[in-house]
């Protein structure tokens, strides 16, 4: 395809004018920025209409007010202005695990006449979430927006956000359909019949091979995707483990602790010293600025440039840069340790990872689940609620979701997004940037662990020093407790060997 790059102006932005976008998962990490970047990068954007559902008491109005109120949008609201931003926005009560959408006739009037691209980020990202929740979630809620694309007359794409860890029975991931586990439309409507312990207890079974209920939700969730694919004009986007950003709007913002954060916040309080995991594996990361840059360009691809046999994306980064988790894990130890200090350390960052189960059970009796009796005994004692044993017991159940990804390893192509780097220009590379050039890792690392402290731990610059003062005074009962232990077993070793030698002599 020949693609005109000569008058080297944005010509991605300019595609987005006057077209209105429906979002759903607008509340969500990758939805929080593909609003924002969307309004920052194109702010001749049509209405961005988001579905939001009323959550603890807050009307979707309100969970609009909140979204504007996170640090990530301070830099729009500076370009432009929160008046402009709200204006911009329309909030579209409704649910996608609701039939028909939970929305009103009005408002489904509204989308249906007026939306030219829809983005399905909707979903839940738990593993461990219960079959029939996350099948109504994510499965069967694609289905209802499908159907809801079906009825926009100005539809120009629907783009479903997948993962690229869906399909994991294949080692080496294609940019192509993959058939599901399972029929979808019978699986939607064996747990909408069954209640939710029957469907608890035969889930094991159903899940067969697939690890877990998002990663099988997932898979169906596309399924129907490309079934649809016929009759509206639909994308795909498979990103990986999606990260807190690189560089823009802020660098290393994120909203939660799932992925490396909670390893790195974990190993640098002193809390995780021990995982059962190759060490020199590697999973696959994309940092959320560059996914929602990708989705922006595939979206000019797709539209402006009627490439419509492009459908399907792998947003994917191990082809370029591979960081083992026992990389992500010592840089992690070291900058928390050295350079940027967390308040309020259990103990000296420390451990390792284990190759064989039996290591890591070991270890973890006695440097987590020990240490954290103690601990809660002593919090107890002094008038505190105990608190270590149950963030021990949250850590022991990610793990063992993490495990599964942590010993096993696929890898990603990703053609397609390749491809999209050839045809787009200068300009448009740093406004839109979707490679990996100028990215340094331990410079990310650093930029992580100081938002994470900022934007998670609501931890202040200004307690840096009184947190590296604590952090010495750990490395010193962390020495003193290695040589006291290391020193009671030299010496009880070596008088149980003399008295076995002079009892023989």
């Amino acid at each position: 395809m020949d693609v005109d790059m000569n008058d080297g102006r944005d010509r991605i932005a300019p595609m987005f004018k006057d077209r209105h976008v429906l979002i759903t998962g607008g509340t969500g990490f990758l939805g929080k920025a593909l609003i924002e970047k969307l309004l920052r990068c194109c702010p001749e954007i049509g209405q961005i209409y988001l579905l939001v559902r009323a959550k603890k008491g807050k009307s979707p109005r309100q969970r609009l007010e909140d979204i504007f109120a996170n640090p990530l949008f301070e830099t729009v609201k500076g370009l432009r202005g929160l008046d402009t931003l709200i204006s911009q926005c329309t909030v579209i009560g409704g649910d996608v695990t609701e039939p028909e959408l939970a929305i009103s006739p009005e408002d489904r009037k509204l989308i249906t006449e007026n939306i030219s691209i829809i983005y399905h980020c909707a979903a839940t990202i738990r593993f461990d979430e219960t079959l029939k929740k996350a099948v109504l979630l994510n499965t069967r809620g694609t289905k209802y927006m499908i159907d809801l694309a079906k009825q926009c007359k100005k539809l120009d794409m629907f783009g479903y956000v997948s993962t690229s860890y869906c399909h994991l029975n294949e080692k080496l991931l294609l940019e192509k359909p993959y058939a599901p586990p399972a029929d979808p439309h019978k699986v939607i409507k064996a747990v909408e019949w069954l209640e939710e312990g029957v469907v608890d207890g035969m889930t094991k079974k159903i899940l067969g091979d697939c690890p877990n209920t998002y990663a099988y939700t997932k898979a169906l969730a596309e399924a129907l995707v490309v079934e649809s694919m016929d009759e509206i004009p639909a994308v795909i986007f498979r990103p990986s483990i999606v990260i807190p950003s690189w560089r823009e709007p802020i660098s290393g913002w994120t909203d939660n602790i799932n992925g490396p954060v909670g390893l790195l916040i974990g190993a640098g309080k002193g809390v995780i010293r021990s995982m059962y995991c190759n060490s020199d594996g590697y999973g696959d990361y994309l940092p959320v600025d560059f996914a929602v840059s990708v989705m922006a360009v595939c979206t000019w691809n797709y539209i402006g440039n009627k490439d419509y046999k492009r459908n399907i994306y792998h947003m994917v980064s191990s082809a370029e840069i591979k960081v083992s988790w026992e990389g992500i894990i010592e840089r992690g130890k070291w900058i928390v340790s050295n350079r940027i200090p967390l308040n309020g350390v259990l103990w000296y960052p420390g451990g390792s990872m284990k190759r064989t189960r039996w290591e890591h059970n070991l270890a973890a009796f006695f440097f987590h689940w020990i240490p954290a009796f103690v601990i809660d005994c002593l919090l107890y004692c002094f008038g505190y609620k105990p608190i270590l044993w149950r963030i021990h017991q949250r850590i022991a159940k990610g793990f063992e979701v993490f495990e599964y990804y942590a010993n096993n390893q696929w890898d990603f192509d990703n053609a397609s997004i390749l491809y999209l780097r050839t045809i787009i220009n200068d300009e448009e590379k740093v406004k839109f940037k979707i490679d990996a050039g100028g990215v340094e890792i331990q410079e990310y690392f650093e930029n992580c662990i100081r938002a994470a402290r900022w934007y998670i731990l609501k931890e202040s610059d200004d307690t840096i020093p009184a947190a590296r003062r604590h952090m010495r005074v750990m490395w010193w009962v962390d020495k003193i407790c290695k040589t006291l232990i290391y020193g009671g077993l030299i010496y009880y070793i070596a008088k149980a060997f003399y008295s076995v030698l002079f009892a023989a002599v």
